[in-house]
């Protein structure tokens, strides 16, 4: 672990990190996220959908087209070539009642010379926003919730997994 901010400079200023001495390895990076939904938000996804149309099937395409647009999103990232990404929705249940999630995964892969963490974590978000925006008019308490990095793998500091 490093022991100071990586993107501000000696001054304070933001900086771009250079990585172009290191080495081009295979790197993944997963990141999950809930949206928390009313019952009828659950029982309207599992059906004939929302008002909005396929629900699951647009945020699944969102989070993969945000995957490459990362860079755009936040400053500091650097472009990358993005080699494969795949979002996962799932409906769940919550406590009797008590409506449920939609529970999203998503993991993205490359062979470049800095870790995915960032475009995992925004397929996530977008993903999670594109669910509220479809599902707005039924459940205006929908939440976005949790959206963290699970795993990464590749590159000099390798494998990690949050416990």
């Amino acid at each position: 672990m490093v022991n100071r901010l990586t993107h501000v400079n000696d001054a304070g200023a933001a900086r771009m990190v250079d990585v172009t001495a290191k080495d081009v390895t295979a790197r993944s990076a997963t990141a999950r996220g809930r949206v928390e939904v009313s019952a009828v938000v659950i029982e309207l996804l599992r059906g004939d959908g929302v008002p909005k149309g396929d629900a699951i099937a647009t945020a699944r395409i969102a989070g993969i087209m945000a995957t490459k647009r990362t860079p755009d999103l936040i400053p500091l990232c650097h472009p990358l070539a993005i080699g494969g990404v795949e979002v996962d929705l799932d409906i769940l249940d919550g406590a009797a009642g008590g409506g449920g999630v939609v529970a999203i995964t998503a993991t993205v892969r490359t062979a470049d010379r800095t870790g995915v963490e960032m475009e995992a974590l925004t397929a996530v978000s977008v993903a999670a926003l594109t669910i509220v925006d479809m599902v707005k008019a039924v459940d205006k308490l929908a939440r976005i919730t949790d959206i963290e990095v699970v795993a990464k793998s590749g590159g000099k500091s390798g494998d990690w997994t949050r416990a």
